[in-house]
């Protein structure tokens, strides 16, 4: 039996809430993943729990949420985009209500594919600002003065005017005019590829994944001649939280590919790359293998509440009852 059809401006509106709702829940987490995986010589944060201690303690409770105002805007384009560019492809390519797996990944690449346009400058904004605090958190403190010369003892206590003011706090705004006007909009695309790579398999892994675990035991009660075609809540916030992680861990080697390549301001001693072939030969060569794991946890403890939020969202019908009021 096929499931209900649902207009376009509703899958749009659950997205873009879903999206809203889950990015609100685990944005903590994602900044703990950009920080560590930003790492390379320095090892400011141990690891998830220590970085977001650190980072509550230097910036504050809301120094966690450094980056979300961009990430809240854009994402709910970027979610509602990718849900409903989905379920788009699933039509057009079922056969009498049928949908092949071929159809299934073929679907979720174009999802991912479509979703690209909007995820390449949200996440190259978002990782600024969100690293900012790991890069101020690595500058020394106060630097050994050279050995006095006889004379006179200089005083201990540095006037106001010589200490160093701290480099004012990039913002969203500040970063998108420099980028365009020294680079232009390709500076707002930085990591296009990387992005592409990493966002076209986590869709052909997630939505065929999450179709098969949320159709789990539909069939027989189908069967039974209840005309219910939709999964209950829990198994689609659970469907998309185990789909989730699992295509979140799969792609991390790729998703520290293009962190570390939409990095623009680095720490000391770190690499700058020049495309993904030199950043993957570069991480390899410098930190070994498990560099490529960084940030695993983090991401699949993000990206599960966040489909799972986004799909109980999604199939709750936000959308429909929302236009059903405005109509």
């Amino acid at each position: 039996m096929a499931e209900k059809k649902v207009s376009l401006p509703a899958k749009l509106i659950n997205g873009g809430v879903a999206g809203l709702v889950g990015v609100t829940c685990v944005f903590p987490i994602d900044l703990a993943k950009t920080r560590l995986q930003n790492q390379q010589g320095v090892q400011v944060y141990k690891g998830m729990l220590d970085c977001l201690a650190k980072t509550v303690r230097s910036e504050g409770y809301f120094g966690c949420y450094r980056g979300a105002a961009v990430n809240l805007t854009l994402v709910t384009p970027e979610k509602a985009i990718k849900l409903a560019a989905n379920d788009v492809f699933r039509q057009k390519l079922s056969k009498d209500g049928h949908l092949p797996l071929w159809g299934e990944v073929l679907a979720g690449c174009g999802a991912g594919t479509c979703q690209v346009v909007v995820t390449t400058p949200m996440e190259m904004l978002k990782i600024q600002l969100q690293d900012a605090g790991r890069l101020a958190a690595q500058r020394p403190v106060s630097t050994p003065a050279p050995a006095a010369a006889p004379g006179p003892a200089p005083s201990l206590v540095a006037p106001p005017s010589a200490r160093p003011s701290p480099p004012p706090r990039p913002s969203a705004t500040s970063i998108t005019t420099e980028l365009l006007k020294t680079r232009g909009l390709a500076g707002l695309y930085r990591g296009a590829g990387a992005t592409l790579m990493r966002d076209v398999p986590f869709s052909m892994i997630y939505f065929p994944l999450f179709a098969n675990l949320n159709a789990l035991g539909r069939e027989s009660v189908l069967g039974q001649g209840d005309v219910q075609a939709r999964a209950p809540f829990w198994q689609s916030f659970m469907a998309g939280c185990s789909a989730g992680s699992v295509a979140a861990v799969a792609v991390t080697p790729l998703d520290v590919i293009k962190t570390r390549l939409q990095t623009l301001q680095k720490g000391e001693g770190e690499d700058t790359y020049r495309g993904i072939i030199d950043c993957t030969r570069r991480i390899m060569t410098r930190e070994g293998p498990s560099a490529f794991l960084k940030g695993a946890t983090c991401r699949a403890l993000v990206i599960a509440p966040l489909f799972g939020i986004a799909q109980g969202v999604y199939f709750l019908g936000v959308g429909e009852t929302v236009l059903g009021m405005l109509g």
